[in-house]
Formats: C-alpha cells, sequence, structure tokens
C-alpha cells in the first residue's frame, strides 16, 4: 500500500507528540500549512509540508532563534535574561 499523501490532525499531533488542540493552534497560525477538504473543513496537512516545518523547527534550534521555554511558575511575558544575567 503506497504511503497517504496527506495526515489528518490527529495524525499530526501523534506524530509531533502534542495534542491535538496544538496540532490545530499550528495551522490556525499558519506555522504548518493545511488545507481544508470536505464540506465540513476536515483540515489536512501534506506528509512533505509537514516535515518541511519538522525541518524549519530544527534549523531554528541549530540557529538559536527558538525562545527559551518559561520556567515553572515564571510569568510568560516577562523579558528573556541576557547571558550577562544569568549566574
Amino acid at each position: 500500500m503506497p504511503t497517504p499523501r496527506f495526515l489528518t490532525l490527529d495524525d499530526v499531533a501523534e506524530i509531533l507528540n502534542v495534542s491535538w488542540s496544538q496540532a490545530y493552534a499550528l495551522v490556525r497560525r499558519k506555522d504548518l500549512i493545511a488545507i481544508q477538504i470536505g464540506g465540513r473543513g476536515q483540515w489536512r496537512i501534506e506528509v512533505d509540508e509537514l516535515e518541511r516545518f519538522i525541518q524549519q523547527k530544527y534549523a531554528e534550534a541549530r540557529a538559536g532563534t527558538v525562545p527559551p521555554e518559561p520556567a515553572a511558575g515564571a510569568p510568560t511575558d516577562a523579558p528573556a535574561e541576557s547571558p550577562e544575567q544569568r549566574v
């Protein structure tokens, strides 16, 4: 059987190990490009598009452009520490 060309949001969520709502948020923000199919607007993500997204995230991580995750209990809108402020 050939590899499917399109994935559902459930498939993408499972591959990325995130929740369905997190996968949907990626689509809403256009971080991950998807198309709507059918009358009920079922979202589909092309396998090649998901791979492009993953490779882009690796490139951002290598370049150091990924914002650090906030510490537990820290406000999410707090400015990031500069290397000089870390001790």
